[in-house]
């Protein structure tokens, strides 16, 4: 167990190391953050004292290592807009992402499990047929539209849920969140559904293909066989069955829905990393850049292990190592 977390610790350290050197290195040739900051008007000399207060008059390399100095210690830089810490202008948005994605996965597990399971056990009826034609749907239209649609009908037409926003907030534990206010939760309902289109076509499908192969397994005809109910059948053995596919799709979506939530943040205006990442590109802010992308390099990272560790506990025969029984 040790050595193994050592292992992914030291395969974490690599990949955040290989991907700072490769995002720091391609935002340095990516225009001038100066020509975006300053003023049409200001004088040479202005625009000298600008880039030697940034930093950017040193040589790339030299800038990189002041920021893995300085990432060794917890600080990324300050963001050139806002003259304070990225990081903590990461942390400051983070939670309303959290909350955004973690919404959606809910949504995409309550709504695609079930349907998942229809589709599996009557793959001929007409529900089961409606259940994957709207799984299409879910994988083909693009987020931005549905999006903008949703914000047609149920804003502007039916003017029954806001547009934009997080609405009220309570703290919890010293973080803000909405989903436990009423006025919060007609905020977030657009939003994560939104993001949520998709990973309920995923789960459905995922599903239906777990409890379709788990249906034709010899222990299913045997406890049918002895009598067992089929609702036992199902929620005993077929579903069991089918949760080592949903955990490794689960795990790897969720760390998909916290980085690229940026489409859905922006449509509905959601205080999120997402937006904020957006504003960073368009100024060429680079310690926001590199902050974003380093946390959300982290998140997978650990999102992975967790899922990895999770494998034990579903399944007995996988072992920590990797190997099985």
């Amino acid at each position: 167990m040790t050595a193994y977390l050592l292992r992914r610790g030291g395969q974490t350290l690599l990949t955040l190391l290989v991907m700072s050197i490769l995002v720091f290195v391609g935002v340095y040739l990516v225009g001038n953050p100066v020509d975006v900051m300053i003023s049409a008007t200001a004088t040479p000399q202005e625009r000298a004292e600008l880039i030697v207060r940034m930093g950017l008059d040193q040589p790339v390399w030299v800038q990189y290592w002041h920021f893995l100095k300085g990432a060794l210690s917890g600080d990324l830089g300050n963001s050139f807009l806002y003259n304070r810490p990225a990081l903590g202008l990461i942390f400051e948005r983070m939670p309303a992402t959290l909350e955004l994605a973690f919404s959606a996965l809910f949504l995409g597990l309550v709504f695609g499990i079930p349907l998942g399971v229809i589709a599996g056990l009557r793959p001929s009826k007409p529900e089961s047929r409606g259940i994957m034609a709207f799984s299409i749907l879910g994988f083909s239209l693009p987020t931005f539209w549905v999006g903008l649609m949703m914000i047609l009908l149920f804003a502007v037409k039916l003017d029954i849920l806001p547009a934009s926003g997080r609405g009220e907030t309570v703290n919890v534990l010293g973080v803000p969140l909405s989903i436990f206010t009423t006025d919060g939760l007609s905020h977030i309902f657009l939003p994560a559904l939104n993001l949520a289109l998709f990973k309920i076509s995923l789960v459905i499908r995922l599903t239906r293909a777990g409890v379709s192969e788990a249906l034709q397994s010899e222990y299913v005809r045997f406890a049918r066989a002895k009598g067992v109910s089929e609702w036992r059948i199902v929620f005993l053995h077929v579903l069991k069955n089918t949760l080592i596919p949903l955990i490794t799709v689960v795990g790897l979506e969720l760390g998909a829905l916290i980085a690229f939530a940026v489409v859905t943040e922006t449509i509905f205006s959601w205080p999120g990393m997402g937006k904020l990442i957006i504003d960073a590109i368009t100024t060429l802010d680079r310690p926001v850049i590199l902050a974003y992308l380093m946390i959300t390099v982290l998140m997978f990272t650990v999102i992975n292990l967790i899922v990895d560790l999770t494998y034990t506990l579903v399944d007995p025969r996988v072992k920590i190592d990797g190997g099985s029984e």
